[in-house]
């Protein structure tokens, strides 16, 4: 038989859809043609697959005119997960292994020069589209990719550590241990996730801040943004860097969702498995890197931050386009990445933890020194940052720096452990009474669920007034006291519930001069 079809799949987005690798072998002068809109690295698969044949022991048709077609043609494809579906197709074309025995399977791997299998990106997607076929498929994967994709339950994962441990399972006369038993080289893999990593830093090693630790339970608590502000040297990384211990656990779906962006970008680790995530990009970095981008279109680190924190040291650092980047999925949770070719769309339900000096010295309203910046200086350096970004930023918090007597001599802090426990049943109040985190409350649902009594009402309307907020702000100000009711285990958000959320709404304002 000339010709032999192989499936595999492409990557676009978290979406992993079909391609069918066609192999034909013809008389003609001796060629080898891929076509298909393969990127430059599908393309060079010609060399590694020639190479890893030959070096394999097997019979390359180096006498034949060699075409492979990756179906659809208008899907681009990229990488070099491809290259052990075109060895097989050229294996099965040439009769050396059974091409109707590949019916069900589906494989993707890239070769080395010798034939050993090599780790691909975006297993754990393509494992979750997988699951989502009516029909089950059989999946090939290389080692480290297969171990990925076998955490998706109801998938049936094979893992191969080299082209001839996947050739002898296809041969024409099938091997006695073609049940999927380990002959050194192939194992069919069961669902094993890894346990869960050990907690990380813990609260208890931030003294004092009283008010920013309980600014960090609000927030893990409801899934809010929070904005941290003081001088250099007060404990805002710390607090920031200790966040994601604070919030409850991930559910299996959420682990899922998150590991398989970090599976897109090749940043996954069984370490990382169940664990909220921090992402800290550097203030230099670009709003592509930010929001994701290129082409085809890769995740960028707000939702490479899914389910987890993200953290954005020296805020108004921070370019004005990055920054203004985050406005739709903060409140979307979404990022849609459009390009004239084609459109991508990533989850970025991310929690926002911004810190920032109040000023370019960063000593505006310290005690401790003085402050050398004018008030132009520090007008323009708050400036920085827009009005509609802040207004979807629920929490605003000073962290002022301690003095030395406080720090030295402070007894440590609550432990992570205690202040995890109040918020996941904070949470837990908070989905049984409405599906949904607080922060995710929009419109006639916002109102029903944090109804406010008749002191709490007027309590909030004057403070809107007095303060001149939009309504964005004053539903942001509503759902922290929702949040803040539910921590204290009231069903009415009361008017204490909505004055100590009013005190979250800090306005940055340059001091007097």
């Amino acid at each position: 038989m000339s010709l032999a079809l192989v499936q595999s799949r492409a990557l676009l987005g978290l979406h992993a859809p079909a391609v069918t690798v066609e192999v034909h072998l013809a008389n003609g002068l001796p060629s080898f043609a891929l076509v298909g809109l393969a990127d430059v690295e599908v393309k060079e698969a010609r060399e590694r697959v020639r190479s890893a044949l030959q070096n394999a022991g097997l019979e390359f048709p180096a006498n034949k005119k060699i075409t492979v077609n990756l179906a659809p043609a208008d899907l681009p494809k990229d990488s070099g997960r491809f290259d052990l579906p075109i060895a097989l197709g050229i294996l099965a074309a040439s009769g050396q292994i059974d091409a109707a025995r590949l019916d069900g399977w589906e494989f993707a791997g890239e070769l080395s020069l010798s034939g050993l299998l090599r780790p691909v990106r975006g297993a754990l997607a393509t494992s979750l589209a997988l699951r989502a076929l009516a029909q089950p498929v059989r999946t090939v994967l290389p080692p480290g990719s297969a171990e990925e994709a076998a955490l998706v339950p109801g998938t049936e994962i094979y893992r191969a550590h080299h082209l001839l441990d996947v050739v002898r399972q296809f041969v024409p006369v099938p091997p006695p241990n073609d049940d999927g038993a380990d002959d050194g080289g192939w194992q069919r893999l069961q669902p094993a996730p890894p346990a869960p990593a050990t907690d990380g830093p813990d609260l208890a090693d931030v003294k004092g801040q009283a008010a920013a630790k309980r600014a960090l339970e609000i927030a893990a608590a409801g899934g809010h943004g929070l904005l941290l502000v003081g001088p250099p040297g007060s404990g805002k990384s710390m607090l920031a860097q200790r966040f994601a211990g604070l919030l409850p656990p991930m559910g299996v779906e959420q682990a899922l969702e998150s590991a398989a962006i970090a599976s897109l970008a090749g940043r996954f680790s069984p370490a990382q498995w169940m664990q909220r995530t921090t992402a800290s990009p550097h203030h230099s970095c670009s709003a592509i890197a930010l929001v994701g981008g290129g082409s085809p279109p890769r995740p960028g680190e707000i939702s490479l931050a899914h389910e987890g924190v993200l953290f954005l040291d020296e805020f108004p650092e921070f370019a004005r386009s990055a920054l203004e980047a985050l406005r739709e999925p903060l409140e979307s949770g979404r990022i849609t990445i459009a390009r004239a070719a084609q459109r991508a769309e990533f989850p970025a339900r991310f929690q926002l933890v911004a810190a920032m000096n109040p000023c370019p010295c960063g000593f505006a309203g310290s005690h401790q020194r003085a402050c050398r910046c004018t008030p132009d200086q520090i007008a323009r350096y708050q400036g920085k940052l827009s009005g509609p970004l802040l207004d979807r930023i629920d929490l605003h918090v000073e962290v002022p720096a301690l003095p030395p007597e406080e720090l030295l001599g402070a007894p440590p802090g609550e432990p992570s452990g205690a202040v995890r426990e109040r918020v996941a049943r904070a949470h837990e109040r908070a989905l049984q009474r409405q599906g949904k985190a607080n922060q995710a409350l929009q419109g006639q649902e916002l109102e029903q669920m944090a109804a406010l009594d008749a002191p709490a009402a007027r309590f909030l309307q004057a403070a809107a007034a007095r303060l001149a907020w939009s309504a964005r702000s004053t539903h942001r100000a509503l759902k922290v006291a929702r949040t803040i009711a539910d921590l204290s285990g009231c069903e009415t958000v009361g008017a204490a519930h909505v004055a100590e959320a009013v005190q979250y709404r800090r306005a940055l304002r340059a001091p007097p001069a």
